[in-house]
């Protein structure tokens, strides 16, 4: 299958451990909500769904990062999962981590790869 890019924000618009760009994917029949976020200097996003239950990460529009800026945080039940692969860290993922999204950062825009 061909893939083809989808601009989701500006690179500048993703700070270091900082506020996340919501947008939404076509998974099959449905669209999905999801995020990415700046991580060691690269831009990871994932479905914005918990891996214990399907709600939202954000407790408010864009914040996934925890405290300590080192983790996404779950605001609804507290589950922790790492920035760079979504695996989970903590708190009741139960060993579920995030679905991951392929996006790629070029030319100062970071882009959704999707399918075709």
């Amino acid at each position: 299958m061909a893939r083809r890019e989808r601009l989701i924000c500006r690179s500048e618009d993703l700070a270091e451990a900082g506020q996340g760009v919501r947008f939404e994917v076509q998974c099959g029949a449905l669209r999905q909500p999801a995020f990415v976020v700046r991580f060691e200097g690269q831009p990871h996003a994932f479905l914005n769904q918990c891996g214990h239950i399907p709600v939202e990460l954000d407790w408010q529009e864009g914040q996934f990062f925890d405290d300590s800026r080192l983790y996404l945080l779950c605001a609804t039940h507290g589950a922790l999962y790492h920035p760079r692969d979504g695996r989970c860290v903590g708190g009741r993922c139960a060993g579920r981590g995030l679905i991951p999204v392929p996006v790629v950062e070029r030319d100062g825009n970071v882009y959704l790869m999707e399918e075709e």
